[in-house]
């Protein structure tokens, strides 16, 4: 057995997710929707129940004890984020509350400083829904072009006509790293190494990375991230934005409020340093204990344990679906992270969906956010099967029989 061959206790770490020891419609959870949000261990819940139970209150500016200790746990996860992702500072490090909104920061902030009418931004056809609309936005707004980076039948970025794109009209590039819908692994060095050589900047969207995978942004060069908590075993509602600390001080703030200001005068506001600069307003202080508890748990496991035994199932998962009658897999890039996305025969997404419910297996149907990329192949959308370090090569056999069910019923 493969999974005998891996360093990753599974049963241990699966003791630690409370979900996943649940039976649904009566049969024991199997949960194959991480890209949409990953499972929490007892880590992450027991560390913001304490922080609610024993610890509540608000950071920053407190002198009472209770502020301190909030603000100690609050600002430890900056740090945490920091080492776990090597930035090299922890004013690179802004919270927000997840990909979407880091992704919006910086179309908004960077956009109005630096992009103007003519200007071009690229992205590509694999890309989330929010990393096309806030781009589209922009554009509206101060009248840029959109140009977008076509992907083959496998489900990759066609890098010729990338290179091709690059002007001196380009401003930004804002790519996913890897694909939600198809899990391809982009090229992302060789995106930014090509974009620097006209020193333009390049924005990540990383939510279906960090998770998965080392991410060294140091290393990568790269101008801008964004990532969520939800993802990476943590809870919704919070997420990072990394920025050069040349990009950040240039941009200005996103929103205005409480947290990001220095001074307050009606003639004149002058704004706080960074990270808080981009900080305004009361944050979801638990949540991001949370993260920091999440990062923490990743870290015990160890991200190099965790992309062996997913990129284990993924591999287990693509020799044993094709086998399946009328299978279709959609998107089979070389490189790829732990997402399968297929269709069955004629059958609808939805109805595949609901038959595997019934059965105890959660995937996800529909077109997963990218509906430019749905249109690419010509499909209303596809199931997708997403793997976590805590899902098992039995769970993937009973993935299979179900899908054989669903061919019997239809």
């Amino acid at each position: 057995m493969i999974e005998k061959s891996l360093s990753l206790d599974i049963q241990k770490i699966r003791s630690d997710f409370p979900t996943l020891q649940q039976k649904v419609n009566g049969k024991p959870l199997v949960y194959f929707d991480n890209a949409a949000t990953s499972q929490k261990p007892l880590k992450v819940i027991e560390r913001m129940e304490a922080y609610y139970r024993e610890q509540n209150s608000n950071v920053h500016r407190g002198v009472h004890t209770l502020s301190q200790i909030a603000t100690d746990a609050y600002e430890n996860t900056r740090k945490l984020v920091r080492e776990f992702i090597n930035a090299s500072s922890e004013r690179e490090v802004i919270f927000t509350k997840g990909t979407t909104e880091g992704i919006n920061l910086v179309a908004s902030s960077f956009g109005r400083k630096f992009v103007k009418e003519g200007d071009e931004i690229i992205i590509s056809t694999l890309e989330h829904h929010s990393n096309i609309v806030p781009w589209q936005i922009l554009c509206e707004q101060v009248g840029a072009n959109l140009k977008v980076i076509p992907v083959n039948d496998r489900g990759e970025l066609e890098m010729e006509a990338y290179a091709q794109m690059l002007t001196d009209r380009t401003k930004i590039v804002s790519v996913a790293y890897i694909s939600n819908s198809l899990g391809t692994i982009n090229p992302v060095r060789e995106i930014i190494e090509l974009a620097h050589a006209r020193n333009i900047p390049v924005m990540l969207d990383a939510a279906q990375a960090v998770p998965h995978l080392k991410v060294d942004v140091q290393e990568l060069d790269v101008d801008f991230i964004a990532f969520s908590g939800h993802k990476m075993f943590a809870p919704t509602g919070v997420g990072i934005l990394y920025g050069k600390e040349r990009w950040l001080e240039e941009m200005p703030p996103y929103m205005g409020g409480g947290d990001m200001i220095d001074v307050v005068r009606f003639e004149k506001t002058t704004y706080s340093s960074l990270p808080h600069k981009f900080e305004a307003g009361t944050p979801n202080i638990a949540g991001f204990i949370g993260l920091g508890a999440g990062i923490e748990y990743m870290n015990e496991v160890g991200i190099e344990a965790i992309a062996a035994h997913e990129n284990a199932l993924l591999e287990y998962g693509h020799k044993v679906l094709p086998e399946i009658e009328s299978m279709r897999l959609i998107g089979t890039a070389a490189k790829k992270a732990s997402v399968i996305s297929f269709l069955l025969g004629e059958i609808h997404p939805y109805d595949t969906g609901t038959i595997l419910d019934e059965l105890g297996i959660a995937v996800r149907t529909g077109h997963h956010c990218t509906q430019p990329l749905m249109q690419r192949y010509e499909i209303p959308g596809t199931v997708r099967a997403s793997f976590a370090f805590y899902n098992t090569f039995e769970e993937i056999d009973k993935l299979v029989e179900g899908l054989k069910r669903v061919r019997q019923m239809f």
